[in-house]
Formats: C-alpha cells, sequence, structure tokens
C-alpha cells in the first residue's frame, strides 16, 4: 500500500468526493515505495496541487482531480474551459494547463538543489535526475464519454485517467500503466534513499529537524547546506506532523526519534487557533527552558503558548489561586509532594478551575505520576478537548514514577489515536549499539493493548561515526584532566564548545570534572538539578555544558562524555533504575561517546567494550 501524506482520514474533509475516491485508489493500488502527498503547498509561491506522486524509480507525477460531468461541460480548449456551477457558468484554467503549471513550480523548486540536478557531463546536465510530468483526473467521466465529447482535442489522453480505469476491480498493474504512460522517459538507476529524503525536504520543510536541544528547525530556503538524514522526519513522522487531529493524542517513540520536536510545531500549530492560552508541560527544567526558548525564537504573541515544568506550573497554580503553599522543608521530595497534592484538592473543590487551556501537550509523559496526568489532563478545555502527550518508557528514569496503568484510567481516551515512532535519529549506530548492549536487559519490549505504555525498542537510522571509547584512568582527577584535553583538542579541530557535554551521575564526579575543566583554562557551565540552568538562547557563550544524568534527558549533544563510570551503580540504589539513567545519559550523544573510569565496576562491564588503559 502507498503512503499518502496526510493520512487519508485527516485529508477526507476536505476532499471532494472524486479526490477521495482517487486517493483511495492510489492507496490500494500502487505498492509501499510510492509516496503520494495531497494538497501541500509547494514553493515560494505556495501553490497547491491536488496530488503529487513520486516512485524513485519513476519520477515525480502531478495530478489535478476534477469532479466534472459531461453535462456540466459546456466547453474547453486547450487553454480554459466553462462549466456549469450552482453561481451559473463559470470559466476556469484547462485542468491539463493547471497541472502543467504546478509540475514546473515543483520541478523548478527540486533543480534548485544540486543533489537533484544532473551533472555538466551527464545527457541533460543542469536538469532533474529523474523525470517529472504532469496529468489529470476525471473520476465522473468515462474514457468513451471523453472521446465523444472530443475533450481528447484540449487535453492529452495519455495524460488522463478516467472513471471506468479507476474502478475498484481495475487490476493494479493496469492502474499503475496510465500512470506510467505520463513520463518522457525512465530512469536506468533508482533514486538513492539521500536523494528521496532530498525530495521530501524540499516537498515540505516543515519536516527538518535540527538538534533538538536547540529546536532550530532550518526555514531558509536558500541555505546552501544540503539536507541531511538527522534533520529529515520519516515518512510516519511526516505524516503525523501533517495528520494529528482534534481530541487526545498519544505519540510513543523512542529516544531521538523527533518527540519534542513533533511537539513543539503541534504547539505553534495550535496557538493559532485557539481562544485560551496552550499549555507544554513537562517534567524536566533544562527541557521546559529549551521548549520555552524554542517558542520565543518562533514570534509566538507573549501568553498564547505557556511553557512549565510540572512543579512550576503546580506552584504557578496555588498562588495565582489564593491557595497555600506548604510549610518549608528540607525534604524536597516532600514538599514537591505536598504542592502537587494541594493542587489537586484545589481542583476538586473548584477552587483552581479546570479547562483553563485550549490544549495542553505533555512531554516525556513517562516521568509523570498517573494522578499528575490526571490533573493535568483536567485542564484542558472540554471545547477543544485537545491534549498530546510523548511517552518513552524506556526513558522512565524515575522508578517511583513507573507504574503500571492504563490511559482510560488517567482520563486520556486515545484509543485509536496513538502512533509509534520506532527510528531514532539522534545517535549513530555505534552509540545505540553500546546504549543497548549496555542495557537490554532492562529494556524488554512489552505487548500491551493500546490503551497502556509500551516499551518500544529503538531502530538505528544507520548514521555511522566513531565506536564509542572507554579509558580507563587511575584517579578521577585523572579523569577530569583527560576529558578536557579531549575535549580542547576536538575543540581546536573545529567543535564548538556548546557542542560538547559532560554528563555525570554522582555530585562529586560533577565537581571535580568542572574543577578541571576551570583549570584547563575550559569555560564550563554546570547544570545540576538544583540550579537554574541559563536560558537557552544563551548558548553561543562559548561553554561546555556540565549536568547530570537526569538533567541531561531531552537534551542532546554531538559530543558526550561520561566520567565516573567506575563508581556505578551507586550502593543500596536499585540498579534497573540506575541502567535506565546511564542508558539516558548515553544517548545524549549524537556523534561521539566518550566514557572514563577507574576500575572495572558492574556498569564497565555492561558497555562490552575493553578498557582502554592509560599509565598515570
Amino acid at each position: 500500500m502507498a503512503t499518502l501524506i496526510p493520512s487519508f482520514n485527516s485529508c477526507k474533509p476536505k476532499m471532494t468526493s472524486g479526490e477521495r475516491l482517487f486517493a483511495q485508489r492510489i492507496e490500494d493500488k500502487l505498492e509501499d515505495d510510492y509516496l503520494i502527498w495531497y494538497d501541500v503547498p509547494v514553493g515560494p509561491k505556495q501553490r497547491h496541487p491536488d496530488f503529487i506522486i513520486f516512485h524513485p524509480r519513476r519520477g515525480i507525477l502531478i495530478l489535478e482531480v476534477k469532479d466534472w460531468r459531461i453535462d456540466t461541460l459546456h466547453r474547453i480548449d486547450k487553454f480554459e474551459a466553462a462549466i456549469s456551477t450552482s453561481g451559473g457558468l463559470k470559466r476556469v484554467k484547462n485542468p491539463l494547463e493547471q497541472a502543467r503549471e504546478y509540475a514546473h513550480e515543483v520541478a523548478d523548486l527540486l533543480k534548485s538543489d544540486p543533489a537533484l540536478r544532473q551533472s555538466e557531463t551527464a545527457p541533460f546536465p543542469g536538469q532533474l535526475i529523474f523525470p517529472w510530468t504532469f496529468g489529470v483526473v476525471f473520476p465522473k467521466i468515462t474514457r468513451s464519454r471523453f472521446e465523444q465529447a472530443d475533450i481528447d482535442r484540449a487535453i492529452a489522453p495519455d495524460r488522463t485517467i478516467c472513471q471506468d480505469e479507476m474502478f475498484e476491480r481495475v487490476d493494479p498493474e493496469a492502474f499503475q500503466q496510465r500512470l506510467w504512460q505520463m513520463f518522457p522517459w525512465q530512469p536506468v538507476d533508482a533514486v538513492s534513499l539521500p536523494q528521496i529524503d532530498t525530495v521530501r525536504w524540499h516537498l515540505f520543510p516543515d519536516i527538518r529537524i535540527g538538534a533538538q536541544q536547540r529546536l532550530d528547525l532550518r526555514d531558509d530556503e536558500t541555505s546552501s547546506d544540503g539536507p541531511d538524514i538527522i534533520r529529515i522526519m520519516d515518512v510516519q513522522q511526516e505524516q503525523l506532523a501533517r495528520s494529528l487531529g482534534d481530541g487526545h493524542r498519544v505519540i510513543h517513540g523512542v529516544a531521538g526519534s523527533g518527540k519534542t520536536m513533533i511537539l513543539g510545531y503541534r504547539c505553534l500549530h495550535l496557538a493559532k487557533t485557539g481562544h485560551k492560552p496552550v499549555l507544554v508541560i513537562c517534567y524536566n527544567k533544562k527541557l521546559a527552558q529549551h521548549l520555552s526558548a524554542f517558542v520565543e525564537s518562533r514570534g509566538v504573541p507573549p501568553g498564547r503558548v505557556v511553557v512549565r515544568n510540572f512543579h512550576k506550573w503546580c506552584r504557578e497554580q496555588l498562588t495565582a489561586y489564593h491557595v497555600a503553599l506548604p510549610a518549608s522543608s528540607r525534604d524536597n521530595s516532600d514538599y514537591s509532594e505536598q504542592l502537587v497534592q494541594k493542587v489537586i484538592a484545589g481542583v476538586d473543590r473548584v477552587q483552581i478551575p479546570s479547562g483553563q487551556y485550549s490544549a495542553v501537550l505533555i512531554d516525556e509523559g513517562n516521568d509523570f505520576k498517573p494522578e499528575w496526568l490526571k490533573l493535568v489532563v483536567q485542564m484542558v478545555d472540554p471545547e477543544t478537548n485537545s491534549l498530546l502527550v510523548a511517552f518513552d518508557d524506556a526513558q522512565s528514569i524515575y522508578r517511583q514514577h513507573r507504574r503500571k496503568f492504563s490511559f482510560s484510567s488517567v482520563g486520556i481516551k486515545a484509543r485509536g489515536r496513538t502512533t509509534i515512532l520506532r527510528l531514532n535519529y539522534r545517535n549513530t549506530s555505534e552509540v545505540l549499539r553500546v546504549a543497548y548492549e549496555f542495557a537490554k536487559d532492562t529494556l524488554t519490549p512489552e505487548d500491551r493493548d493500546e490503551d497502556s505504555i509500551p516499551l518500544i525498542l529503538p531502530e538505528s537510522a544507520e548514521r555511522r561515526g566513531p565506536v564509542p571509547e572507554l579509558i580507563r584512568l587511575p584517579s578521577l582527577v585523572r579523569e577530569g584532566e583527560y576529558i578536557a584535553a579531549r575535549f580542547r583538542a576536538l575543540h581546536e579541530q573545529g567543535a564548538p564548545w556548546t557542542d560538547m557535554a559532560v554528563v555525570y551521575r554522582e555530585k562529586r564526579v560533577g565537581e571535580e570534572i568542572t574543577r578541571q575543566f576551570r583549570k584547563a583554562g575550559i569555560r564550563a557551565r554546570s547544570m545540576t538539578d538544583g540550579h537554574r540552568a541559563p536560558d537557552s538562547t544563551r548558548r553561543h557563550d562559548g561553554a561546555v555544558q556540565i549536568l547530570t544524568f537526569h538533567s541531561s534527558k531531552g537534551l542532546e549533544f554531538p559530543v558526550v562524555a561520561i566520567p565516573g563510570l567506575g563508581f556505578l551503580p551507586r550502593d543500596q540504589l536499585d540498579e534497573a533504575n540506575e541502567v535506565r539513567l546511564a542508558y539516558v545519559a548515553m544517548t545524549r550523544a549524537m556523534e561521539r561517546l566518550i566514557m572514563t573510569c577507574d576500575r572495572p565496576s558492574a556498569f564497565v562491564k555492561r558497555t562490552g567494550l575493553r578498557p582502554q588503559t592509560l599509565s598515570p
């Protein structure tokens, strides 16, 4: 079955009856390697062809669908037609001419990219590497009536699909032959996967992915940088970005699959329509700051989108509605729990109103307790009922939050509206392989029904890079010195300081690494869970980020170092939970992962890597 973008169900309400019929036929009668876009804006003029069909061994076909009937078509020539409408006789452009103009728009857009142009030594230098063509579909005019009415004098018969050529009983190969005959030539070689991704990158620029901690998706159409596989969503994600409708929605996605990016663009879209603000909420303070910076960078008017970490949002609710805050406590965990319970009680007695937001988007929902989810779900305005929750149970790093519960039990009604994203774009195959081997016994996939939370194994996007390193040194001081020296060498080779991060588990490790970096004259910004992290818009300040396993969640960096692996797992702590934490830390590395240790601990052995021992 071919892939229609957006999905048929989301397109269906705005399609004509003829477009709906044709969409069903091309989905059913074309194979999996066909990509089809419906009504997407293309090029600088934002033209909207009815259908764009792309096949790696054929090329691109632009089709206009007309629900005309013979008795409503009064006249047609090569340039225009006259048709009967409820408002009287109407002159319109010849649909083949309309399709031709759209096809030129698409071809010119794609030819602007050198990766899609034939070389200077090719038979047709500067032209596309694959053919492009155009045609017309008449779902309500048979071939015989088409010929009897002399429409073939104004529209070439071989560029037309008629009603009886798209019946359900028509053989798929015969149907495809009608498409193929429109092409002027057939390529010798199929288009490569990177070239397919390039086509998709140009046809739908909103799918471009940037580094997730920056969330700065590229908008510059004139940029000379070609698309990279890490900045392109797979087909399923592209459908999701275009197809998310109303109601409750759940995305289950592995680390690095683009959940946060999809959520970010979703909130921008919803901010344009709702009469109340949109709430974006997550557990991690650092992730909330980056999402907030992303929203601000997109020029969203103040107050349209509210981005908060969960406990900050709870405190604001209590303050806004004059509910007394909990008594001060040295136990941060106890204070946080009381904070939440006071909000729940306030909502129950209607002191704190529900339905405050036109939409609620929850990132990293796997870190939320069931009662937290139930609370936040009540904040959705019943008139819009717009809720999006992103989950990855493999990254459930807060043990007390990992409970088996159904979505319906907390008010999330998403049956039939869940999506699974398995492909990891963030990490190279080498990094992902080591991280998976390290944690595979805690990442056993679970078969649950659609109302539960599945554990999904990641699949690699097959980006290649250096094998992760495991370096054994005689002391933590030497680990800090070594990492500082490695980072300086990478910086001298062109890597920005802000592309590097040190992620640690124990406080003393973070303090020692920070001390060694500053001793080496490298600016290091320490970001612990208990301290306010810098605004993500100020990452250009040239500092290496030093942060805990917990605060690294949701972020990513080209280069990541994990010191102190020899001290792990920590005594008297749940080992499975510690493994998950370390898995999250490892999967922050987009390109290069450097781990150091001073002894062969259980975690060192888990990596499956042979430590390289360096002398004192």
